[in-house]
């Protein structure tokens, strides 16, 4: 969602495509058709600036649905019930109205996510640098809690820099304020 990883983050792309041939499928949310697009399973061609609606409209399906990993979250979550309580007025019906993702679509991408043994989201600027950038982040963040899809091998999320460039200078210590792994060069 909101990452075109083809271009700015070839390396990763390329392991994406590495896991479609062993079987793995793909989702993009994205305004734009990218390369990805193309080898997806699902395309979902949202509006700009509508991720969060999307993803309230998957949290509601994966709820109703009981796809949520009771296991995970009565261990290592609160508020759950209220979670759930709220999501249920955010039906696909109503996502698709805001987003222009046909309600089926919107649910078929809920159930392949929650219901997948490793489920791992990847995003980037597309999401992140909108006025409602922190409710995007926090909305995967909800999905990735509720199906505990988190802490394993092969799932969680996965946030990328804009470019692969930065991201590796940011991991090798290149910015001025940080050493290799990212620690402060004011502390001691």
């Amino acid at each position: 969602i909101g990452t075109n990883m083809t271009e700015c983050h070839p390396v990763a792309a390329t392991r994406l495509k590495k896991a479609l041939a062993r079987g793995a499928k793909l989702i993009v949310a994205d305004p734009r058709r990218i390369k990805l697009a193309e080898l997806a399973d699902l395309y979902l061609p949202l509006r700009v600036g509508s991720d969060v609606a999307l993803l309230l409209g998957m949290a509601h399906v994966i709820a109703r649905e009981n796809l949520v990993n009771h296991e995970f979250v009565a261990t290592r979550t609160a508020g759950i019930e209220s979670f759930i309580e709220h999501v249920k007025q955010f039906t696909p019906e109503w996502a698709a109205q805001i987003t222009g993702v046909p309600a089926k679509d919107i649910e078929t991408a809920a159930i392949w996510y929650a219901s997948a043994p490793r489920g791992s989201i990847y995003y980037t600027l597309g999401i992140t640098e909108h006025i409602c950038g922190v409710d995007n982040v926090q909305s995967l963040c909800n999905l990735a809690l509720m199906t505990g899809q988190i802490g394993r091998e092969g799932a969680g999320i996965n946030p990328l820099r804009g470019q692969n460039n930065i991201q590796g200078a940011g991991d090798a210590g290149a910015a001025p304020a940080e050493y290799t792994g990212y620690q402060d060069v004011n502390k001691p």
